[in-house]
């Protein structure tokens, strides 16, 4: 009997943890306000943001569709940061979908929860997401927004700011990492493990113009 894709679809959405059980990376509950909560930490401890993406990245992009180009699918996560610790870690994905995908659209809804019963002083950083088939932020990840933009942790007396990642796997293996300020809307590249502001967002339509000289590749 042929599968119908609805009926896949179906499946992998069923019972209270959400995502197909195949992969075991997939740790992903809707809580009663209507949030995603995933679990963590699927990677970590890292001393720095750097570090964190360049692993996130090797990570998310190995996973299966990932950069299966315009066939292929995103996958979500959140990073956070301890004080216990003074380290960021990666949380487990999610590939819960708000809306059906195109072939030049491609999304995951974005969790905006965390359990990581081992360090109760969590503090959510920003997202994280794949893009299979393009390298660039989309303007709709331009224009979302997270709030408090800003974060105070009382624990470390650090002020973070809220941020956005993607990830991006070349055909050469090469894995592209990112970031979208909230706060500055500066557009940085990982080049070399150190952030390297390529562009400015402007306007209410997730616009970006490039720095002279600067471009999604070095």
């Amino acid at each position: 009997m042929k599968r119908q894709p609805w009926l896949l679809v179906i499946l992998c959405f069923a019972g209270p943890i959400l995502g197909c059980a195949s992969n075991a990376n997939l740790r992903v509950v809707r809580l009663a306000d209507g949030r995603l909560r995933v679990e963590g930490p699927m990677a970590g401890p890292f001393k720095t943001s750097e570090e964190l993406a360049a692993n996130a990245c090797t990570l998310m992009t190995s996973q299966g569709g990932a950069s299966a180009g315009p066939s292929g699918s995103e996958y979500c996560a959140v990073h956070y940061y301890s004080a216990i610790e003074d380290a960021y870690f990666l949380s487990y994905l999610s590939d819960v979908k708000s809306r059906l995908d195109t072939r030049q659209e491609k999304t995951c809804e974005m969790p905006r929860a965390l359990f990581d019963p081992t360090r109760p002083d969590a503090v959510i950083i920003g997202g994280d997401h794949t893009h299979p088939h393009n390298r660039q932020f989309s303007p709709g990840d331009l224009r979302g927004q997270w709030r408090p933009l800003r974060i105070f942790d009382k624990k470390s007396g650090r002020i973070f700011q809220r941020e956005l990642f993607v990830f991006f796997r070349e055909r050469d293996d090469t894995c592209r990492a990112y970031r979208y300020n909230y706060v500055t809307r500066l557009v940085s590249a990982l080049r070399e493990m150190k952030w390297i502001p390529i562009g400015q967002a402007y306007g209410d339509h997730g616009s970006i113009e490039m720095f002279e000289g600067m471009g999604w590749l070095p």
